[in-house]
C-alpha cells in the first residue's frame, strides 16, 4: 500500500511538472497525423515566429497574475508603440536606436501609469487596466489619425522579418526574453517578491517587502515587454497600425493560465506561459492547415480557456 501510495505520488508530481509539456506534444502529434505539411521545419519555426509576440506578452501578464493583479491593456498599448515606433521610423528620419527607446519608453510608461494608479490608488487591476486599454487605443487611433503608417526602413523592418543564422530575430528575441525573465523571476530578491505578494499580500506588507513599490516595478516589466511586442509586430508586418494588437491581451493571459499560472496568485512559470504560448500557436496552425472556421477556432479556444480556470479552481479547493 505504501509502495502505490509513493508512486502516485510520484505520477501526480509528474504530471503537475510536465503535464503540459505532454499536451504541447501529444497536440503536435496530433496535428502532424492530420496534415503532413504540419511537422515541417518551416511551418514550426512559422508557429514560434507567429507566437512570439503574444508569448513575449504573456510573460509579462504571468508576473502580473502571479501577484493576483490582470492586464487588460497590452493589446492596446501595442498598437500605441505600433503607430509611434512606425512614425520614427521613415527611411532616414532617427537612428533605429532611439525607435527602438521611444517604443520601449511608451510601454514602460503605460506600465508604470497602470501600476501606479493600482498600487497607490488601491483600485482593482481589472478596472485601471481596462481604462487604459481604451485609453491608450483611442490615443493610438488620435496620434494616427486613424490610419496604417508605412514606408519603414530595411533597418527597422529586420527585427520583424529579418534571420540570424537561419532562425527568425522574433523567435531569438523571444528566446532571450523568457530566458532573462526566467532568472529574474527565480534567482533574484525582486522574483521572491512576486511570488511572496501574490501567495499572501499583507504577510508581505508585515515582512516589510514595499508592495506598491514592487507592484509598480511588475506592472512597469509588463509594459516593458508590451513595447518589445509591439515593435516586433511592427516590424512584422511593415506598418504602424492602430488597430494591432487586437485581442492580444486575452491571448497572452489565455497562455499563461493555460501555462498553470493560478488567478488566485502564487503559482506561475516562465516557462509555463512559453508553453501556454506554444499550445495556442499549434491549435491555431494546426487548425488553419486542415481548414477548420476561425470561428470553431475561437470556441475551441474559449473552451479550453474554460477547462485551464475550473482545473486551477478545483486545484485551489483542495489546497
Amino acid at each position: 500500500m505504501v509502495v502505490k501510495y509513493h508512486n502516485k505520488e510520484r505520477i501526480a508530481s509528474f504530471l503537475k511538472r510536465y503535464g503540459m509539456l505532454l499536451i504541447l506534444i501529444a497536440l503536435m502529434i496530433l496535428m502532424s497525423l492530420l496534415t503532413p505539411t504540419f511537422l515541417t521545419s518551416s511551418n514550426l519555426l512559422n508557429i514560434i515566429r507567429q507566437m512570439s509576440v503574444v508569448g513575449i506578452v504573456a510573460i509579462g501578464v504571468t508576473m502580473i497574475i502571479i501577484t493576483t493583479g490582470i492586464d487588460l491593456s497590452s493589446g492596446s498599448v501595442i498598437a500605441l508603440v505600433s503607430v509611434v515606433v512606425a512614425s520614427m521610423a521613415h527611411p532616414g528620419s532617427f537612428p533605429l536606436a532611439v525607435i527602438i527607446l521611444a517604443g520601449l519608453g511608451v510601454g514602460v510608461l503605460t506600465g508604470i501609469i497602470n501600476g501606479t494608479i493600482i498600487a497607490k490608488g488601491k483600485i482593482a487591476p481589472f478596472i485601471v487596466t481596462l481604462g487604459m486599454m481604451t485609453a491608450a487605443r483611442g490615443v493610438a487611433m488620435l496620434y494616427s489619425d486613424g490610419r496604417p503608417i508605412g514606408n519603414l526602413s530595411d533597418s527597422f523592418k529586420f527585427i520583424g522579418q529579418g534571420s540570424l543564422f537561419g532562425i527568425p530575430v522574433p523567435i531569438i528575441i523571444f528566446f532571450l526574453i523568457a530566458v532573462v525573465s526566467y532568472l529574474i523571476l527565480n534567482k533574484t530578491k525582486f522574483g521572491k517578491y512576486v511570488y511572496a505578494i501574490g501567495g499572501n499580500e499583507q504577510a508581505a506588507v508585515i515582512a516589510g517587502i514595499n508592495v506598491a513599490k514592487y507592484k509598480i516595478m511588475i506592472y512597469g516589466y509588463a509594459g516593458l515587454l508590451s513595447g518589445i511586442a509591439g515593435i516586433i509586430l511592427t516590424s512584422r508586418i511593415a506598418s504602424g497600425q492602430p488597430t494591432a494588437g487586437n485581442m492580444y491581451e486575452l491571448d497572452a493571459i489565455a497562455a499563461a493560465v493555460i501555462g498553470g499560472t493560478s488567478l488566485a496568485g502564487g503559482i506561475g512559470t516562465i516557462g509555463g506561459a512559453v508553453i501556454g504560448a506554444l499550445i495556442i500557436g499549434v491549435m491555431n496552425n494546426g487548425l488553419d492547415l486542415v481548414n477548420v472556421s476561425s470561428y470553431w477556432q475561437q470556441i475551441l479556444k474559449g473552451i479550453i480557456i474554460t477547462l485551464a480556470v475550473l482545473i486551477d479552481s478545483k486545484k485551489n479547493k483542495k489546497k
